[in-house]
């Protein structure tokens, strides 16, 4: 998993929140092995509807991201039609996408392990 930050804007916060690139890439990879192919205003509009708006994507921020995941053979894109009739690129999870899901879910759950027991320790 990479850690350059990349920016995420919050309609609920003045300040600007950020997340690591892998963790973009895993919310965009595990959107896509859950509700299927979708272009990239709706994998937005999703996480952003998932986080209660906590996190509103930045369009410059997830579209380089869904190249790089195309790029790296983990989402497959093609041409359809939206809901509103208007042409976009479709995004979906490949087979090596779903394989890189599941291992990133076990090295975030190792994490979340790690910290819950830092966060236990006494000050």
């Amino acid at each position: 998993m990479e850690h350059r930050i990349c920016p995420i804007l919050s309609n609920k916060q003045p300040a600007r929140a950020e997340v690591l690139r892998g963790t973009l890439d895993l919310m965009v990879l595990q959107t896509l092995a859950s509700l299927g192919a979708m272009h990239g205003y709706a994998i937005a509009a999703r996480l952003e509807q998932i986080s209660a708006g906590a996190l509103l994507l930045n369009m410059g921020t997830l579209y380089p991201g869904l190249m790089r995941l195309e790029q790296r053979g983990l989402v497959r894109a093609n041409w359809g039609v939206t809901d509103t009739h208007r042409q976009a690129r479709f995004y979906a999870i490949t087979a090596a996408g779903r394989r890189r899901l599941s291992a990133e879910k076990r090295e975030w759950d190792r994490m979340v392990s790690i910290m819950r027991a830092l966060f236990r320790e006494p000050a």
